[in-house]
């Protein structure tokens, strides 16, 4: 998928003596072809970064937006947010599901070490770097984020520092942390890539970068997304196929309702890229991604090394084997196949 801030250039014929140019995922913009010499270089590139910034800008709200009113976590817990309950069954859900976190995360190793969690979410995670004796600071781009997380650590008497922020955008001088974790939240903003370069830049020398992105050549996507979900939309299009849908896979009826609204009303619904990110996080997301370990690793190139891993097989779409899959064999097939792609990079 064409990262947002990475210019695909292709000119077109177009009437009336234009050329059309083409930028990425942005509307088609029409300039005419100067007389004799070809447009200034210098205008052209600062029309190209007044396109992108707006855009960016305008997509980034979206993205504010959802999670503003969808904080990460909470369809799952069935209790009042803000309550004991509340966080206590949003952590058992997690580890239970996504069993490997502990240990990928390495909670355990933070002990002393200075921590920030871009994109914080209910602060479950941090809660386990705070447990284990870590300095721990987190950041969300949502205000709902914040306070929930906040709310958390009140009420477990833990120790941390939350704060509004942009990914791509970081308040924290160079050379702040010797841990930056972000657990899939990068590919949701923007410029993912911008986002990178800011943890690069706030790490200590020896700092290490811990990021998980949603894998490109995982089953989830290859065969879930791509083949199952696109075949099965079409039943959406009646109450039966609704019905059969939530029969088959478990998904709650006002999900796939939702699915069958946009699918009616959103032109672009079965584009890919709109797809992907309508069948990931909710159908009202508005921006995923996903990632191949060669893209990851140019993501994160200004790193001195890189060390690329794969967890996580969502096994409710696995029919017939999720439930009785071994965790044994599950992790051997994450390995290869699994939806999260974990990226650990160090900084010299």
């Amino acid at each position: 998928m064409g990262q947002v801030g990475v210019l695909s250039r292709i000119w077109e014929p177009h009437p009336n003596g234009l050329r059309t140019l083409r930028l990425g995922g942005f509307a088609q913009q029409s300039w005419p072809e100067a007389q004799g010499g070809g447009e200034s270089l210098f205008g052209l590139l600062s029309f190209f970064a007044l396109e992108m910034s707006e855009a960016n800008s305008k997509l980034k709200e979206r993205v504010r937006a959802f999670w503003q009113e969808h904080p990460c976590g909470t369809k799952f817990a069935g209790a009042q947010p803000g309550s004991r309950k509340f966080y206590e069954v949003v952590k058992e859900h997690r580890y239970q599901k996504e069993w490997h976190i502990p240990a990928a995360a390495g909670f355990a190793n933070s002990k002393n070490l200075s921590v920030l969690e871009v994109g914080c979410g209910l602060g479950t995670d941090g809660a386990q770097f705070a447990k284990a004796g870590a300095n721990y600071t987190g950041v969300d781009l949502t205000q709902a984020a914040v306070d929930l997380a906040k709310r958390g650590f009140e009420l477990f008497q833990l120790s941390g520092a939350f704060r509004v922020a942009d990914a791509e955008h970081l308040d924290f001088p160079d050379n702040s942390f010797d841990i930056v974790y972000s657990h899939g939240v990068l590919h949701h903003t923007p410029d993912t890539a911008a986002a990178v370069r800011e943890i690069h830049r706030v790490l200590r020398p020896g700092g290490r970068a811990i990021v998980m992105l949603y894998h490109r050549n995982s089953y989830n996507y290859r065969v879930n997304i791509s083949l199952l979900r696109r075949a099965g939309v079409h039943l959406l299009r009646w109450n039966s196929g609704v019905k059969l849908v939530n029969f088959l896979t478990g998904e709650p009826e006002d999900a796939l309702r939702e699915h069958a609204r946009q699918l009616r009303v959103q032109p672009g619904y079965l584009n890919s890229e709109e797809f992907l990110s309508r069948n990931t996080d909710g159908a009202g997301n508005p921006l995923a991604r996903v990632y191949s370990r060669t893209e990851a690793g140019d993501l994160f190139k200004d790193f001195s090394r890189i060390e690329l891993r794969t967890y996580f097989l969502n096994k409710r779409w696995l029919p017939l084997l999720g439930p009785i899959l071994p965790r044994s064999l599950e992790s051997q097939l994450a390995s290869r196949w699994g939806w999260h792609l974990w990226i650990y990079a160090t900084k010299d």
